[in-house]
């Protein structure tokens, strides 16, 4: 090997030395300007960093693709929505790849926001689910996979949901929502009255639909009970209006890494040790975004009490029973519809298939031999 070629393979080493560490030492978040990577995960970094631990912020469609990074590197970690969380980890092949650090220091809130005003309740959305259109953010996302789980909670009510299209953004969805009656938008989102997304909702006419129901609030993914019902503040007090809350269902906010002896090299398996022994050790508000404003608004955001939440779940239980007559008449006029049409399916079905009985007899004909021409002579169709 000469000089050179020695020198080149030095550098091809020291760069694929770095893009491995790059790699390894990633936190990974959500998109760019989600409250993940632009807020949570930079406090992180600095604490990390000052217990010489270098982790980078890095960004990811969501919840799910966090946990696909971290179960095949046990090096990184991740944040995520628990419900995700739950439900990604319980769907990998090994169910010992994955080290919850932190759970509930706060949590993310799942809304509904509309303006269609018969919409009052979980139990109206999701007896009107079939004749409504749902705007979510992208398929990937976070908000997208808890609309899924919901409707796994929900079949058959959410779940008979029909019309169901994703959009580039959370604020597009919201947008698209607000534009029409029969719309609704769904997202998973920090309470920050501050945040553009709930000032759109007020400016755009749409009120919140609160997600609690029975069957949502009961829930467990693999054993973890995984929505809350919590009082949360959406806009800030102003000289003509106090502020406004919501209540709805919340997720907690879950960091996690992989089992440090998942990692082969000691050096690498005890600084892991250290990492997680370290998060574990910080106290929730050494993890808070700086902000004062937001974070006094997660400090606000509190639990409901069991009586206060019983009383929308029986609200939401009695909507979906006021809905019943309704339903039971649009499924009979339905099959009526169905009846009445049969006929004129079996006519038609019938005289399809006579019509391409007729059409493949005349292509028979077409390509048949025409008189003194042999098989072979025949033009190519």
């Amino acid at each position: 090997m000469t000089a050179k070629q020695g020198v080149a393979a030095a550098v091809m080493l020291l760069t694929l030395g770095a893009a491995g560490q790059a790699v390894a030492n990633r936190i990974n978040t959500g998109e760019e300007a989600g409250t993940y990577h632009a807020r949570f995960c930079p406090e992180l970094s600095k604490h990390l960093t000052r217990a010489r631990l270098d982790y980078t912020c890095t960004t990811s469609p969501g919840t799910a693709e966090n946990v696909r990074r971290v179960a095949a590197d046990p090096l990184q970690i991740g944040f995520g929505q628990l419900d995700v969380f739950a439900r990604e980890a319980a769907k990998l092949a090994d169910p010992a790849a994955l080290v919850q650090v932190r759970t509930d220091d706060v949590r993310q809130c799942l809304f509904a926001v509309t303006r269609h005003r018969d919409l009052q309740s979980f139990g109206e959305l999701a007896v009107l689910a079939p004749d409504l259109r749902f705007f979510l953010p992208p398929q990937d996302s976070g908000s997208a996979d808890t609309f899924r789980i919901l409707q796994h909670i929900d079949a058959d009510g959410l779940g008979r949901a029909k019309s169901i299209e994703h959009s580039a953004s959370p604020d597009e969805a919201i947008r698209l929502a607000l534009s029409a009656e029969d719309s609704v938008a769904f997202f998973v989102q920090f309470p920050d009255p501050d945040n553009s997304r709930f000032r759109m909702v007020r400016e755009l006419g749409g009120h919140y639909v609160p997600i609690i129901d029975r069957e949502i609030l009961r829930q467990l993914i693999d054993g973890h009970k995984v929505y809350f019902a919590q009082e949360t503040q959406v806009s800030n007090a102003d000289w003509l209006a106090s502020a406004r809350k919501v209540v709805t269902a919340c997720t907690p906010m879950v960091l996690f890494t992989g089992p440090p002896e998942r990692i082969p090299e000691a050096k690498p398996r005890q600084d892991h040790e250290d990492l997680i022994a370290t998060v574990r050790s910080l106290r929730t508000e050494a993890l808070l975004p700086q902000e004062d404003t937001f974070a006094r608004v997660l400090n606000r955001t509190k639990e409901l009490s069991a009586a206060s939440a019983e009383q929308l779940m029986r609200a939401s239980e009695k909507a979906r029973e006021r809905a019943k007559p309704y339903i039971e008449s649009a499924k009979e006029a339905t099959d009526k519809a169905l009846d009445a049409a049969k006929p004129a399916i079996e006519k038609a079905k019938d005289y399809g298939l006579k019509f391409y009985e007729r059409a493949r007899e005349e292509l028979k004909q077409l390509m048949a031999p025409k008189p003194g021409e042999t098989p072979a002579e025949q033009p190519r169709q």
